[in-house]
Protein backbone atom coordinates (compact mmCIF):
# COMPACT_ATOMS: atom_id res chain seq x y z
CA UNK A 1 0.00 0.00 0.00
CA UNK A 2 2.85 2.08 0.74
CA UNK A 3 4.62 1.87 -2.61
CA UNK A 4 1.21 2.40 -4.54
CA UNK A 5 0.87 5.64 -2.23
CA UNK A 6 4.26 6.81 -3.30
CA UNK A 7 3.85 5.55 -7.54
CA UNK A 8 0.56 8.22 -7.00
CA UNK A 9 2.89 10.89 -6.10
CA UNK A 10 5.49 10.59 -8.26
CA UNK A 11 2.25 9.94 -11.22
CA UNK A 12 0.88 13.31 -9.95
CA UNK A 13 4.46 15.40 -9.50
CA UNK A 14 5.29 13.91 -13.11
CA UNK A 15 1.52 14.71 -14.65
CA UNK A 16 2.03 18.40 -12.82
CA UNK A 17 5.28 18.97 -14.44
CA UNK A 18 2.98 18.14 -17.79
CA UNK A 19 0.62 20.74 -16.54
CA UNK A 20 1.88 23.07 -14.72
CA UNK A 21 -0.57 25.43 -14.48
CA UNK A 22 -3.38 23.14 -13.66
CA UNK A 23 -1.77 21.57 -10.98
CA UNK A 24 -0.82 24.84 -9.28
CA UNK A 25 -4.31 26.26 -9.00
CA UNK A 26 -5.51 22.89 -7.80
CA UNK A 27 -2.96 21.87 -5.16
CA UNK A 28 -1.38 24.99 -4.05
CA UNK A 29 -1.62 25.87 -0.54
CA UNK A 30 -4.26 28.85 0.52
CA UNK A 31 -3.22 31.23 3.37
CA UNK A 32 -6.03 31.50 5.73
CA UNK A 33 -6.73 35.14 6.66
CA UNK A 34 -8.87 35.71 10.04
CA UNK A 35 -12.01 37.62 9.55
CA UNK A 36 -11.49 39.69 13.21
CA UNK A 37 -7.92 38.99 14.71
CA UNK A 38 -7.66 42.44 16.31
CA UNK A 39 -10.86 41.27 18.06
CA UNK A 40 -12.83 44.35 17.45
CA UNK A 41 -16.43 44.86 18.88
CA UNK A 42 -18.82 45.07 16.37
CA UNK A 43 -20.42 48.17 15.31
CA UNK A 44 -23.07 49.84 17.31
CA UNK A 45 -25.13 51.59 14.48
CA UNK A 46 -25.72 54.11 13.41
CA UNK A 47 -22.23 55.31 13.40
CA UNK A 48 -20.90 59.23 12.53
CA UNK A 49 -18.77 59.63 9.05
CA UNK A 50 -15.68 60.65 9.24
CA UNK A 51 -16.48 64.25 8.91
CA UNK A 52 -19.18 64.42 11.59
CA UNK A 53 -16.30 62.73 13.84
CA UNK A 54 -14.07 65.59 12.76
CA UNK A 55 -16.66 67.73 13.70
CA UNK A 56 -17.73 66.55 17.16
CA UNK A 57 -13.89 66.69 17.64
CA UNK A 58 -14.22 70.71 17.55
CA UNK A 59 -16.03 70.26 20.78
CA UNK A 60 -16.28 74.48 21.26
CA UNK A 61 -16.40 77.17 18.59
CA UNK A 62 -17.29 80.94 18.04
CA UNK A 63 -20.18 82.29 15.82
CA UNK A 64 -19.28 85.58 14.77
CA UNK A 65 -22.82 87.77 13.55
CA UNK A 66 -21.69 90.51 11.50
CA UNK A 67 -22.96 92.54 8.22
CA UNK A 68 -26.11 94.58 7.85
CA UNK A 69 -27.61 94.39 11.05
CA UNK A 70 -24.75 95.66 12.61
CA UNK A 71 -25.46 99.24 11.20
CA UNK A 72 -29.15 98.83 11.22
CA UNK A 73 -29.29 98.10 14.79
CA UNK A 74 -31.91 95.39 13.61
CA UNK A 75 -31.86 91.38 14.17
CA UNK A 76 -33.85 90.67 11.12
CA UNK A 77 -33.04 93.22 8.10
CA UNK A 78 -36.13 93.47 5.73
CA UNK A 79 -33.96 93.42 2.61
CA UNK A 80 -34.68 96.79 1.72
CA UNK A 81 -31.76 98.40 3.35
CA UNK A 82 -29.69 100.63 1.07
CA UNK A 83 -26.12 99.07 0.74
CA UNK A 84 -24.58 102.25 1.63
CA UNK A 85 -25.65 101.86 5.21
CA UNK A 86 -22.99 99.08 5.36
CA UNK A 87 -20.09 101.26 6.57
CA UNK A 88 -17.46 100.25 8.91
CA UNK A 89 -15.88 102.23 11.06
CA UNK A 90 -12.33 100.37 10.74
CA UNK A 91 -11.05 97.46 9.04
CA UNK A 92 -12.99 94.72 9.56
CA UNK A 93 -10.63 92.30 11.52
CA UNK A 94 -11.52 88.50 11.29
CA UNK A 95 -8.33 87.73 12.50
CA UNK A 96 -9.14 90.19 16.12
CA UNK A 97 -12.38 88.16 16.57
CA UNK A 98 -10.67 84.42 15.98
CA UNK A 99 -7.65 85.39 18.62
CA UNK A 100 -9.95 86.38 21.46
CA UNK A 101 -11.63 83.10 21.28
CA UNK A 102 -8.79 80.82 20.27
CA UNK A 103 -7.75 82.22 24.37
CA UNK A 104 -11.09 81.20 25.13
CA UNK A 105 -10.21 77.26 24.34
CA UNK A 106 -12.02 77.55 21.06
CA UNK A 107 -11.08 75.26 18.37
CA UNK A 108 -12.76 77.35 15.39
CA UNK A 109 -15.71 79.54 14.51
CA UNK A 110 -18.13 80.24 11.99
CA UNK A 111 -18.53 83.72 10.27
CA UNK A 112 -22.29 85.34 9.23
CA UNK A 113 -21.52 86.47 5.25
CA UNK A 114 -25.53 86.78 4.43
CA UNK A 115 -28.23 86.86 6.73
CA UNK A 116 -31.82 87.05 5.59
CA UNK A 117 -31.56 90.34 4.39
CA UNK A 118 -29.62 89.06 1.50
CA UNK A 119 -26.80 91.36 2.33
CA UNK A 120 -23.59 89.30 1.35
CA UNK A 121 -20.53 90.17 3.04
CA UNK A 122 -18.05 88.70 0.10
CA UNK A 123 -17.71 90.75 -3.83
CA UNK A 124 -20.29 88.46 -5.07
CA UNK A 125 -21.53 87.68 -8.39
CA UNK A 126 -24.96 86.72 -7.21
CA UNK A 127 -26.45 89.98 -6.33
CA UNK A 128 -25.56 93.94 -6.13
CA UNK A 129 -26.65 93.79 -2.40
CA UNK A 130 -23.12 93.39 -1.52
CA UNK A 131 -19.70 94.79 0.51
CA UNK A 132 -18.47 96.38 -3.34
CA UNK A 133 -21.57 99.16 -3.50
CA UNK A 134 -21.11 99.73 0.64
CA UNK A 135 -20.93 103.07 1.92
CA UNK A 136 -16.68 103.82 2.89
CA UNK A 137 -13.90 102.57 1.65
CA UNK A 138 -13.66 99.81 4.18
CA UNK A 139 -16.72 98.58 3.32
CA UNK A 140 -15.95 98.34 -0.62
CA UNK A 141 -12.76 96.74 0.61
CA UNK A 142 -14.48 94.01 2.37
CA UNK A 143 -14.01 90.30 2.15
CA UNK A 144 -14.94 88.70 5.04
CA UNK A 145 -14.75 84.70 4.07
CA UNK A 146 -11.60 85.85 2.63
CA UNK A 147 -10.60 87.23 5.31
CA UNK A 148 -11.23 85.03 7.83
CA UNK A 149 -10.35 81.96 6.21
CA UNK A 150 -7.17 83.39 5.52
CA UNK A 151 -6.95 83.99 9.60
CA UNK A 152 -8.03 80.75 10.55
CA UNK A 153 -5.28 79.11 8.54
CA UNK A 154 -2.59 81.16 10.11
CA UNK A 155 -4.11 80.77 13.70
CA UNK A 156 -4.41 76.74 12.92
CA UNK A 157 -8.05 76.82 13.67
CA UNK A 158 -11.41 75.30 11.68
CA UNK A 159 -13.66 77.23 10.53
CA UNK A 160 -16.65 77.93 8.06
CA UNK A 161 -19.06 80.17 7.17
CA UNK A 162 -22.92 80.89 7.82
CA UNK A 163 -24.95 82.17 4.35
CA UNK A 164 -28.67 81.88 5.06
CA UNK A 165 -30.93 80.71 2.30
CA UNK A 166 -33.91 83.05 3.26
CA UNK A 167 -33.14 86.09 1.17
CA UNK A 168 -34.99 88.49 1.71
CA UNK A 169 -34.07 91.05 -0.61
CA UNK A 170 -33.93 89.36 -3.87
CA UNK A 171 -36.39 89.04 -6.33
CA UNK A 172 -35.83 85.30 -7.15
CA UNK A 173 -36.48 84.20 -3.58
CA UNK A 174 -39.26 81.51 -3.93
CA UNK A 175 -39.08 81.55 -7.49
CA UNK A 176 -38.00 78.46 -9.41
CA UNK A 177 -34.66 80.74 -10.21
CA UNK A 178 -33.48 81.72 -6.67
CA UNK A 179 -31.82 78.18 -6.13
CA UNK A 180 -29.81 77.89 -8.87
CA UNK A 181 -29.30 81.15 -10.08
CA UNK A 182 -28.71 82.72 -6.42
CA UNK A 183 -28.08 80.31 -3.54
CA UNK A 184 -26.61 77.53 -5.51
CA UNK A 185 -23.73 80.19 -6.88
CA UNK A 186 -23.36 81.99 -2.95
CA UNK A 187 -22.82 78.13 -1.74
CA UNK A 188 -20.08 77.40 -4.54
CA UNK A 189 -18.76 80.88 -4.07
CA UNK A 190 -18.35 80.39 -0.36
CA UNK A 191 -17.15 76.82 -0.61
CA UNK A 192 -13.83 78.28 -2.98
CA UNK A 193 -12.59 80.51 -0.01
CA UNK A 194 -10.96 76.95 1.01
CA UNK A 195 -11.70 73.36 1.07
CA UNK A 196 -11.00 72.64 4.57
CA UNK A 197 -14.15 74.09 5.97
CA UNK A 198 -15.69 72.33 9.08
CA UNK A 199 -19.05 73.51 8.65
CA UNK A 200 -21.34 75.22 6.87
CA UNK A 201 -24.45 76.96 8.58
CA UNK A 202 -27.92 77.25 6.58
CA UNK A 203 -30.49 78.93 9.41
CA UNK A 204 -33.55 77.48 9.51
CA UNK A 205 -35.62 80.53 9.18
CA UNK A 206 -37.11 80.55 5.49
CA UNK A 207 -39.78 82.23 4.10
CA UNK A 208 -42.08 85.05 5.04
CA UNK A 209 -42.40 89.19 4.41
CA UNK A 210 -39.68 91.15 2.75
CA UNK A 211 -38.42 93.17 0.17
CA UNK A 212 -37.93 90.59 -2.57
CA UNK A 213 -36.85 93.47 -4.94
CA UNK A 214 -39.04 95.53 -4.53
CA UNK A 215 -41.84 93.29 -5.40
CA UNK A 216 -42.59 93.01 -1.12
CA UNK A 217 -45.37 90.53 -0.17
CA UNK A 218 -45.36 87.04 1.47
CA UNK A 219 -43.03 84.43 0.03
CA UNK A 220 -43.84 80.63 1.69
CA UNK A 221 -41.46 77.30 0.19
CA UNK A 222 -41.07 74.02 1.17
CA UNK A 223 -37.55 74.14 2.95
CA UNK A 224 -37.38 70.10 2.14
CA UNK A 225 -37.56 70.05 -1.49
CA UNK A 226 -36.89 73.80 -2.46
CA UNK A 227 -33.07 74.18 -2.11
CA UNK A 228 -32.11 71.27 -3.89
CA UNK A 229 -30.66 70.02 -0.76
CA UNK A 230 -28.93 66.75 -2.68
CA UNK A 231 -27.30 68.28 -5.06
CA UNK A 232 -26.20 71.19 -2.59
CA UNK A 233 -24.83 68.22 -0.25
CA UNK A 234 -22.99 66.48 -3.32
CA UNK A 235 -21.58 70.21 -4.54
CA UNK A 236 -20.11 71.14 -1.62
CA UNK A 237 -18.94 67.96 -0.09
CA UNK A 238 -17.24 67.27 -3.15
CA UNK A 239 -15.63 70.02 -3.16
CA UNK A 240 -15.17 70.81 0.98
CA UNK A 241 -15.15 66.61 2.42
CA UNK A 242 -15.35 67.63 5.65
CA UNK A 243 -17.83 70.18 5.64
CA UNK A 244 -20.77 69.41 7.67
CA UNK A 245 -24.06 71.09 6.47
CA UNK A 246 -25.72 72.25 9.59
CA UNK A 247 -29.89 72.63 9.11
CA UNK A 248 -30.08 70.99 5.78
CA UNK A 249 -27.97 68.59 5.47
CA UNK A 250 -29.12 66.47 8.33
CA UNK A 251 -25.82 65.84 9.52
CA UNK A 252 -25.96 67.93 13.08
CA UNK A 253 -28.88 69.14 14.62
CA UNK A 254 -30.08 72.06 16.42
CA UNK A 255 -30.10 71.06 20.46
CA UNK A 256 -33.96 72.74 20.75
CA UNK A 257 -32.49 75.73 22.73
CA UNK A 258 -30.69 79.34 22.18
CA UNK A 259 -30.03 78.51 25.82
CA UNK A 260 -26.57 76.94 26.00
CA UNK A 261 -27.37 73.07 27.18
CA UNK A 262 -28.44 70.00 26.19
CA UNK A 263 -30.49 67.12 28.00
CA UNK A 264 -28.70 65.37 30.88
CA UNK A 265 -29.58 62.41 28.50
CA UNK A 266 -28.07 63.38 25.09
CA UNK A 267 -28.57 60.98 22.66
CA UNK A 268 -26.45 61.65 19.30
CA UNK A 269 -29.21 60.61 17.26
CA UNK A 270 -32.88 61.83 16.95
CA UNK A 271 -33.61 65.48 17.81
CA UNK A 272 -34.11 68.29 20.35
CA UNK A 273 -32.05 67.63 23.68
CA UNK A 274 -32.03 64.81 24.29
CA UNK A 275 -32.58 62.84 20.92
CA UNK A 276 -33.44 59.06 20.64
CA UNK A 277 -31.50 55.85 20.94
CA UNK A 278 -33.29 54.08 18.82
CA UNK A 279 -33.63 56.52 15.73
CA UNK A 280 -31.51 55.41 12.84
CA UNK A 281 -29.59 58.16 11.49
CA UNK A 282 -26.73 59.70 13.84
CA UNK A 283 -27.57 63.46 13.72
CA UNK A 284 -25.69 64.86 16.96
CA UNK A 285 -26.59 68.02 18.41
CA UNK A 286 -25.04 71.40 18.33
CA UNK A 287 -26.07 74.10 21.29
CA UNK A 288 -26.14 77.81 19.68
CA UNK A 289 -25.92 80.56 22.25
CA UNK A 290 -25.07 84.28 22.98
CA UNK A 291 -22.07 85.67 25.01
CA UNK A 292 -23.78 88.86 25.55
CA UNK A 293 -27.06 90.37 27.07
CA UNK A 294 -28.67 91.34 23.77
CA UNK A 295 -29.14 89.49 20.30
CA UNK A 296 -26.81 87.71 18.18
CA UNK A 297 -25.81 91.08 16.58
CA UNK A 298 -24.14 93.71 18.04
CA UNK A 299 -26.15 96.24 19.87
CA UNK A 300 -25.20 99.36 21.70
CA UNK A 301 -25.35 99.32 25.62
CA UNK A 302 -24.70 95.14 25.71
CA UNK A 303 -23.04 93.56 28.17
CA UNK A 304 -20.98 90.19 28.10
CA UNK A 305 -22.36 87.39 30.51
CA UNK A 306 -20.02 86.39 33.23
CA UNK A 307 -17.63 83.97 33.22
CA UNK A 308 -19.26 81.51 35.69
CA UNK A 309 -22.16 81.72 33.23
CA UNK A 310 -20.26 80.99 30.14
CA UNK A 311 -18.56 78.23 31.99
CA UNK A 312 -21.93 76.91 32.99
CA UNK A 313 -22.82 76.75 29.02
CA UNK A 314 -19.89 74.22 28.85
CA UNK A 315 -20.47 72.08 31.38
CA UNK A 316 -24.19 71.90 30.16
CA UNK A 317 -22.87 71.43 26.29
CA UNK A 318 -19.77 70.07 25.57
CA UNK A 319 -20.38 68.28 28.90
CA UNK A 320 -23.26 66.42 27.74
CA UNK A 321 -22.49 65.12 24.31
CA UNK A 322 -23.52 68.23 22.21
CA UNK A 323 -20.85 70.75 20.91
CA UNK A 324 -21.02 74.64 21.94
CA UNK A 325 -21.14 77.51 19.04
CA UNK A 326 -21.18 80.37 21.09
CA UNK A 327 -21.76 83.68 19.27
CA UNK A 328 -19.66 87.33 20.04
CA UNK A 329 -20.45 89.89 17.69
CA UNK A 330 -18.24 92.34 16.53
CA UNK A 331 -19.26 95.80 16.62
CA UNK A 332 -19.37 98.89 13.88
CA UNK A 333 -15.72 98.73 13.87
CA UNK A 334 -15.40 95.30 12.86
CA UNK A 335 -13.83 93.81 15.61
CA UNK A 336 -14.73 92.80 19.18
CA UNK A 337 -15.48 95.15 21.73
CA UNK A 338 -12.86 95.02 24.76
CA UNK A 339 -14.88 94.05 27.18
CA UNK A 340 -16.19 90.74 25.01
CA UNK A 341 -12.26 90.26 24.59
CA UNK A 342 -11.65 90.21 28.50
CA UNK A 343 -14.18 88.08 29.28
CA UNK A 344 -13.15 85.41 26.87
CA UNK A 345 -9.32 85.61 28.01
CA UNK A 346 -10.87 85.02 31.37
CA UNK A 347 -13.19 82.08 30.65
CA UNK A 348 -10.35 80.81 29.19
CA UNK A 349 -8.14 80.97 32.32
CA UNK A 350 -11.31 79.40 33.85
CA UNK A 351 -11.66 76.31 31.64
CA UNK A 352 -7.37 75.91 32.13
CA UNK A 353 -7.86 76.08 35.55
CA UNK A 354 -10.75 73.48 36.60
CA UNK A 355 -10.55 71.21 33.56
CA UNK A 356 -6.49 71.78 32.55
CA UNK A 357 -4.83 69.62 35.36
CA UNK A 358 -5.65 65.80 34.65
CA UNK A 359 -5.59 63.66 37.42
CA UNK A 360 -6.53 60.01 36.01
CA UNK A 361 -2.67 59.91 34.10
CA UNK A 362 -1.17 59.76 37.88
CA UNK A 363 -3.61 57.28 39.10
CA UNK A 364 -3.67 53.24 39.07
CA UNK A 365 -7.04 51.95 36.99
CA UNK A 366 -7.88 48.59 37.01
CA UNK A 367 -11.18 46.98 35.32
CA UNK A 368 -13.57 44.85 36.08
CA UNK A 369 -13.05 43.19 32.75
CA UNK A 370 -11.05 43.71 29.67
CA UNK A 371 -11.43 42.73 26.56
CA UNK A 372 -9.52 39.57 25.32
CA UNK A 373 -6.95 41.21 23.12
CA UNK A 374 -6.18 40.78 19.29
CA UNK A 375 -2.97 40.58 17.27
CA UNK A 376 -2.22 43.87 17.04
CA UNK A 377 -5.00 45.61 19.67
CA UNK A 378 -5.48 45.51 23.27
CA UNK A 379 -8.71 46.83 25.79
CA UNK A 380 -6.60 47.25 28.24
CA UNK A 381 -8.01 49.90 31.24
CA UNK A 382 -4.34 51.69 30.82
CA UNK A 383 -5.85 53.10 27.40
CA UNK A 384 -8.06 54.99 29.43
CA UNK A 385 -5.40 56.89 30.45
CA UNK A 386 -2.56 57.26 27.40
CA UNK A 387 -3.83 60.10 26.18
CA UNK A 388 -4.86 58.42 22.20
CA UNK A 389 -8.41 58.80 21.55
CA UNK A 390 -7.85 55.59 19.26
CA UNK A 391 -7.13 53.26 21.59
CA UNK A 392 -10.26 52.00 24.36
CA UNK A 393 -11.04 50.15 26.86
CA UNK A 394 -13.97 47.23 26.31
CA UNK A 395 -15.38 44.36 27.76
CA UNK A 396 -16.02 40.78 25.86
CA UNK A 397 -19.34 40.74 23.78
CA UNK A 398 -22.20 40.28 25.91
CA UNK A 399 -20.78 41.93 29.14
CA UNK A 400 -22.74 44.86 29.56
CA UNK A 401 -21.82 45.92 32.75
CA UNK A 402 -18.36 47.08 34.23
CA UNK A 403 -16.53 48.99 36.79
CA UNK A 404 -13.21 50.85 36.44
CA UNK A 405 -11.42 51.99 39.73
CA UNK A 406 -8.89 54.50 39.94
CA UNK A 407 -6.61 54.19 43.03
CA UNK A 408 -4.24 57.29 43.79
CA UNK A 409 -0.87 57.12 46.09
CA UNK A 410 -2.36 59.88 48.20
CA UNK A 411 -5.64 61.10 48.25
CA UNK A 412 -6.46 63.76 46.03
CA UNK A 413 -9.62 66.82 45.73
CA UNK A 414 -11.53 66.40 43.23
CA UNK A 415 -14.52 68.16 41.34
CA UNK A 416 -14.99 66.83 37.70
CA UNK A 417 -14.81 63.31 36.06
CA UNK A 418 -15.04 63.14 32.27
CA UNK A 419 -15.89 60.04 29.94
CA UNK A 420 -15.40 59.86 26.22
CA UNK A 421 -16.99 57.11 24.62
CA UNK A 422 -15.40 55.38 21.34
CA UNK A 423 -18.13 56.48 19.51
CA UNK A 424 -17.11 55.60 15.84
CA UNK A 425 -18.35 52.12 16.74
CA UNK A 426 -21.67 53.99 18.03
CA UNK A 427 -22.90 55.28 21.22
CA UNK A 428 -23.36 52.84 23.54
CA UNK A 429 -23.79 53.45 27.34
CA UNK A 430 -27.45 54.30 28.89
CA UNK A 431 -26.62 54.19 32.58
CA UNK A 432 -23.68 54.85 34.59
CA UNK A 433 -22.37 56.29 38.65
CA UNK A 434 -19.91 57.49 39.65
CA UNK A 435 -18.41 56.81 43.51
CA UNK A 436 -15.68 57.79 45.40
CA UNK A 437 -13.90 56.38 48.81
CA UNK A 438 -10.87 57.12 51.23
CA UNK A 439 -10.08 53.84 52.61
CA UNK A 440 -11.72 51.40 49.13
CA UNK A 441 -14.11 50.13 50.98
CA UNK A 442 -16.86 52.92 51.99
CA UNK A 443 -18.25 54.16 48.90
CA UNK A 444 -19.99 57.44 48.38
CA UNK A 445 -21.67 58.07 45.32
CA UNK A 446 -21.19 61.62 44.06
CA UNK A 447 -23.18 64.26 41.53
CA UNK A 448 -26.15 64.45 42.86
CA UNK A 449 -29.12 64.17 41.26
CA UNK A 450 -27.51 64.20 38.02
CA UNK A 451 -28.90 61.80 35.24
CA UNK A 452 -25.63 60.08 34.74
CA UNK A 453 -27.23 57.94 31.97
CA UNK A 454 -25.77 58.80 28.15
CA UNK A 455 -22.51 59.39 27.69
CA UNK A 456 -21.60 59.59 23.80
CA UNK A 457 -18.58 62.25 22.47
CA UNK A 458 -18.01 63.55 25.79
CA UNK A 459 -19.62 64.05 29.33
CA UNK A 460 -18.23 66.11 32.47
CA UNK A 461 -20.15 65.14 35.58
CA UNK A 462 -19.64 67.75 38.23
CA UNK A 463 -19.20 65.63 41.37
CA UNK A 464 -20.70 68.23 43.63
CA UNK A 465 -24.27 67.36 41.55
CA UNK A 466 -24.17 71.28 39.93
CA UNK A 467 -22.88 73.09 36.89
CA UNK A 468 -23.93 76.68 38.41
CA UNK A 469 -22.79 76.16 41.73
CA UNK A 470 -19.37 77.56 42.46
CA UNK A 471 -16.23 75.63 42.20
CA UNK A 472 -16.09 74.85 45.92
CA UNK A 473 -13.86 73.10 47.64
CA UNK A 474 -13.98 69.63 46.07
CA UNK A 475 -14.17 65.77 47.20
CA UNK A 476 -11.34 64.59 49.13
CA UNK A 477 -11.08 60.76 47.92
CA UNK A 478 -8.45 58.20 47.48
CA UNK A 479 -10.16 56.11 45.08
CA UNK A 480 -12.53 56.87 42.54
CA UNK A 481 -14.56 54.30 40.75
CA UNK A 482 -17.04 54.30 37.25
CA UNK A 483 -19.72 51.76 37.30
CA UNK A 484 -21.67 51.06 34.47
CA UNK A 485 -24.89 49.99 34.56
CA UNK A 486 -26.15 49.48 30.97
CA UNK A 487 -25.02 49.21 28.12
CA UNK A 488 -26.86 48.84 24.38
CA UNK A 489 -23.67 46.45 23.91
CA UNK A 490 -20.16 46.49 25.31
CA UNK A 491 -19.45 48.94 26.89
CA UNK A 492 -16.39 50.97 25.14
CA UNK A 493 -14.15 53.97 26.34
CA UNK A 494 -11.19 55.69 24.87
CA UNK A 495 -10.64 58.27 27.36
CA UNK A 496 -11.76 58.81 31.22
CA UNK A 497 -10.16 62.63 32.74
CA UNK A 498 -10.63 63.68 36.71
CA UNK A 499 -9.79 66.95 37.49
Amino acid sequence: MKDFARKLCVCAAAAGLASGAWAQSEFALKSQTLSNPDNEPAEVHPVPHERQMKWNETEFYAFFHYGMNTYTGREWGNGDEEETIFAPTAVPNPKQWLEAVKAAGMKGGIAVVKHHDGFCLWPTSSTTHNVTNGGNDFARNTNIPRDFAAAAKELDMKYGFYVSPWDRNSAHYGKDTYVKEVFLRQCAELAQYGTDQFEMWFDGANGGSGYYGGEGGTRSIDASTYYDIPNLRDSVHKVCPDCVMWGVGGEARWIGNEAGWAGETCWSMGTGTSGNENEWKWFPGESDAKATSAGWFWHSGETVLSTERLFQMYLETVGRNATLILNCPPDKSGSLPAATVQRLKELGGTLTQRLGTDLAPKATVTASEERTAGAARNYAAKNLTDGDKNTYWATNDGSVQATLTFEWPEVQTLRYVSLMEYIRKGQRIRAFRIETSQDGTNWTRQGGNIATTTVGYKRIIPLNGSTSASYGSGVKAKYLRIVIEDSKACPLLHTVSVY
